[in-house]
């Protein structure tokens, strides 16, 4: 009876450690599943979890970004422009290696309370050197565009690359890359932003039926040279895109280009060409060239665009052309290295010169140019304005994962840049103290013409 009992003991015990082996091996939903363990390991500073055949990876990707700005030395009779702080980005990814073939990512953009989605990708990865992917992700088109906002060597992306490269779009993408060349196609439908943007989409297409406007784009990129320490990039692109239903409620074939003075606390946007109606497409170009070797960092890029209006509605001898430039450098003071992702044709990482981190010196130059008004009649003239802006810094890298960004520049903005007629942009009059009278007029201005100033931006980042 004794053993019996012993017997049904374990029988019992048995069957439960069975049916709880059982139960590791199905989902939720009652499904049967395949089990094998992970080991959870601290990347510097990333945590990933990755199964014992390297197949499977999982693993988070957030920053968060903090930004100061204070601006001075605009003329008196200009607007006024507000200092500032910022929670710039608040980011929180999940990524995953499915397997050797399939990976999928989410990213989100938390900042200064606002949900936006960014990233939303699913990608094979199966053919050697090529990547196919469907859903929201930045397409390859600017060096400066795709690198990311963790190792940009400024706080904010230059002007013309804000106005003319495109960001975050739902598409379909494939590119090709080896040691010596890359090469990308994509697809583009909306922009994806804020819901506010999304709303104006589903309303144009629910209330007047209009076509969402596609986007066709391609990029080559060849490597002579591509070491760990040296290398140069030489890169161009070309986007031919139809006019998108994400800027205004019932707001058809219109184009619109603008940007801020490369600093984002300041909200304003004298650079604007307001709403270009009647437009049928856009051919936007890049010519990049970009290199590094040991510690400096060099990158420099032409960007350019020319609109096209619907010659059944508006006649042109010649489409409307945009265009600007940049260049900047950077150099790792205390023996860093530079580094360049080769899957993404684009900068990454700085490799620090000291246990504790590096320090990097930057400098640049850019110019925008939305004017094109020469020869052309008062009605079909465009005055979106023009800037130029030099700047310098220095970027404390604190260990891998933390960065503070102190930035200086100083811009200078046109006549014609008045934030499609909302802003100042040089005296009219003087009243009867002798003080000068600002408008926003610019073919009233009888003295001094266009905003210029100076302005102190600092960062604070964490990237984990």
């Amino acid at each position: 009876m004794k053993r019996l009992s012993i017997l049904l003991v374990a029988l019992f015990f048995g069957t439960m450690a069975f049916a709880q082996t059982e139960d590791k091996a199905v989902d939720q939903y009652g499904n049967k599943v395949s089990v094998q363990d992970v080991n959870a390991t601290e990347r510097d500073g990333i945590l990933v979890f990755e199964s014992k055949n390297k197949e499977f990876k999982f693993w988070f990707d957030s920053r968060v970004q903090v930004d100061f700005g204070a601006y001075f030395g605009q003329p008196a009779w200009a607007d006024p422009i507000g200092n500032g702080a910022s929670i710039r980005r608040a980011r929180f990814a999940v990524k995953t290696q499915i397997n050797r073939d399939w990976y999928g990512e989410v990213d989100m953009e938390l900042a200064n309370g606002s949900f936006e989605l960014k990233d939303a990708i699913v990608r094979y990865t199966g053919v050697k050197n090529w990547q196919f992917s469907v859903g929201s992700q930045k397409p390859d088109f600017s060096i400066s565009r795709n690198t990311s906002s963790r190792y940009l060597e400024f706080m904010e992306r230059p002007m013309v690359v804000s106005a003319f490269a495109p960001s975050r779009h739902l598409g379909i993408f494939a590119k090709y890359s080896n040691k010596y060349f890359f090469g990308s196609a994509s697809v583009l439908f909306q922009e994806i932003e804020g819901q506010e943007t999304r709303d104006y989409v589903e309303a144009n297409n629910k209330d007047y039926g209009m076509n969402e406007g596609l986007s066709y784009l391609g990029k080559i990129v060849v490597r002579p040279l591509n070491e760990p320490n040296y290398g140069i990039h030489i890169g161009g692109a070309i986007m031919y895109t139809q006019p998108k239903t994400s800027d205004e409620k019932g707001v058809y074939n219109v184009t619109r280009f603008s940007c801020r003075n490369a600093t984002n606390i300041s909200r304003k946007k004298y650079i604007d060409t307001d709403e270009i109606k009647d437009t049928h497409h856009s051919l936007i170009a890049t010519a990049e060239l970009a290199g590094h070797v040991d510690g400096l960092r060099v990158e420099g890029a032409w960007l350019s665009d020319w609109t096209y209006m619907d010659p059944t509605k508006v006649v042109l001898d010649k489409p409307y052309h945009f265009w600007g430039w940049y260049v900047e450098a950077g150099y790792l003071l205390l023996g860093g290295k530079q580094s360049y992702d080769n899957g993404g044709a684009k900068f990454n990482r700085a490799r620090n010169g000291r246990s504790w981190g590096d320090i990097e010196l930057v400098a640049k130059y850019e110019y925008i140019d939305m004017n094109d008004f020469e020869g052309r009649a008062a009605d079909q003239a465009i005055y979106g304005g023009s800037a130029s802006l030099v700047g310098g810094g220095l970027n404390f890298y604190l260990g891998k994962n933390t960065k503070i960004a102190l930035n200086y520049q100083y811009v200078n903005n046109d006549r014609y840049a008045n934030g499609k007629g909302k802003l100042k942009c040089g005296i009219a009059s003087y009243d009867a103290q002798g003080n000068p009278v600002g408008t926003k007029d610019f073919t009233k201005i009888t003295g001094d013409a266009g905003v210029r100033y100076h302005m102190l931006l600092a960062r604070f980042q964490v990237a984990f």
